[in-house]
């Protein structure tokens, strides 16, 4: 099969190609497994954390993509599921089934228990800990895979696994009730589908829209934000809740100043750069924290966000916006991401 393999970290810029495109045996699935024929996979700013170390992943080389849509070609025999509080669909041959984030999860902790099985011990990442959609074919374990509504194209279905996901995960993680106000700091390949998720779920609420690129701004407002600008500008209302997905820290300092009091800030990031870490020692507790606000992460997504998200998205008819690229020009689509040369999300086709 082909497939692109991560071999050392490094930063992603002009001259460095991190992902290099090679032939690989197909996966043989183990018992509780299935093997995937890959029609699709997203490309998330996970992975340029992974590349470039602030989440590196367990072994190398390794084949990332976790926004992975694909056939089931192969089962194992022994199919047993996880004692998880998640609903798990018996799969066959032939049916057409996600792979997000969650890879696996013990099962029986505490975390997996209640519901809460993103913060398993040993919680493990598609693409991260085992290998992922890069690739022509994938293995995972069958219980870890979603049916795909048929009304959601394959193309549409990759985003809406982890971006659109863990977007849904904010998104509840920020209690916003209908008629609040929801800003979305950064307007990427998350915040876009949760500006879509939002307007249907809370029709009754203004959603405002920060970003450092103007293109994103008028992207906004062309989907329905009422009011468009950028990370340090001040609209004339105050927020509710807000949900940062950018990659730095600069935007969560300038959020908590335009929250109401008691309002939410909802980190949506696995891992923030370091290049501007002084900004955190100028937080002014008056302005940013006094008068109850919270800060709360999102740490990855259970497998009943993404199956509740996928019926969310099939019943309002949620479609995000996409650019494809092919399986081997991976290393482009990551570079324009890197760069902010982002509309919607991006996908490859396998």
């Amino acid at each position: 099969m082909k497939a692109m393999i991560l071999e050392s970290l490094g930063e992603v810029n002009a001259s460095h190609t991190p992902l290099r495109l090679v032939g690989r045996p197909e996966p043989f699935p183990a018992p509780g497994e299935v093997l995937l024929r890959v029609t699709r996979c997203g490309v998330c700013h996970t992975e340029l954390d992974e590349i470039e170390g602030r989440t590196p992943p367990a072994r190398l080389p390794v084949i990332l993509g976790h926004q992975v849509v694909g056939i089931v070609q192969e089962r194992s025999g022994d199919l047993g599921g996880s004692p998880s509080t998640a609903t798990t669909e018996v799969v066959t041959t032939g049916d057409r089934v996600g792979v997000a984030w969650i890879a696996s999860a013990c099962g029986h902790c505490k975390y997996c228990l209640s519901g809460q099985e993103n913060l398993c011990p040993e919680f493990r990442a598609t693409g991260r800990d085992i290998d992922g959609g890069y690739a022509e074919y994938m293995k995972v374990r069958a219980d870890f895979v979603h049916p795909i509504p048929d009304s959601i194209a394959d193309s549409e279905a990759a985003p809406l696994l982890c971006a659109g996901a863990v977007g849904y995960r904010a998104l509840r993680l920020t209690n916003l009730q209908d008629g609040g106000s929801l800003g979305l700091m950064g307007f990427g390949g998350s915040n876009h589908i949760v500006l879509k998720a939002a307007s249907y779920t809370f029709p009754g609420s203004r959603i405002l829209v920060f970003s450092r690129n103007p293109q994103e701004r008028e992207f906004a407002l062309s989907l329905g934000a009422a009011w468009a600008g950028a990370i340090d500008e001040i609209p004339a209302e105050g927020l509710d809740a807000i949900i940062d997905t950018t990659p730095v820290w600069l935007p969560d300092m300038e959020a908590l100043k335009r929250l109401k009091p008691g309002g939410r800030l909802v980190i949506n990031a696995i891992r923030k750069e370091e290049v501007d870490k002084d900004v955190l020692l100028k937080l002014d507790y008056p302005s940013q924290l006094w008068m109850e606000k919270e800060i709360k992460s999102v740490a990855n997504v259970t497998r009943q966000d993404v199956r509740e998200f996928l019926q969310l998205a099939a019943e309002a008819g949620l479609k995000p916006e996409f650019q494809e690229y092919d399986l081997g020009d991976a290393n482009q689509a990551l570079l324009e991401m890197k760069q902010g040369k982002i509309r919607g999300a991006k996908v490859l086709r396998i």
